[in-house]
């Protein structure tokens, strides 16, 4: 159902939800019940589908539903899979 934008002379803007195309030209403003008149508005069309919609969406669905790790992260060696050197000259070198 699409949302359109009223305005009321006494109050301000307002929207509400009509089936397509039936939305009366003048409601009551549901504050004041003032007549307001349905204005022409920009419309807002979706980028789905697009490259950032993507990410938008699976930053979102990160947040509940996390991927699970099951090993470690690549690159990083540590215990007895780690190389060691008997070069005397690194040990002179920064360690991590």
């Amino acid at each position: 159902m699409p949302i359109y934008e009223f305005r009321c002379d006494v109050c301000a803007r307002f929207e509400q939800m009509h089936p397509m195309g039936s939305a009366p030209e003048t409601v009551d403003c549901p504050t004041c019940r003032a007549p307001a008149r349905r204005l022409m508005s920009a419309p807002h069309l979706s980028a789905a589908g697009s490259a950032a919609f993507g990410l938008i969406d699976s930053s979102a669905r990160s947040a509940f539903e996390p991927e699970v790790v099951e090993s470690a992260l690549p690159g990083r060696r540590s215990g007895a899979g780690a190389q060691f050197t008997a070069n005397p000259l690194h040990r002179k070198l920064p360690r991590p």
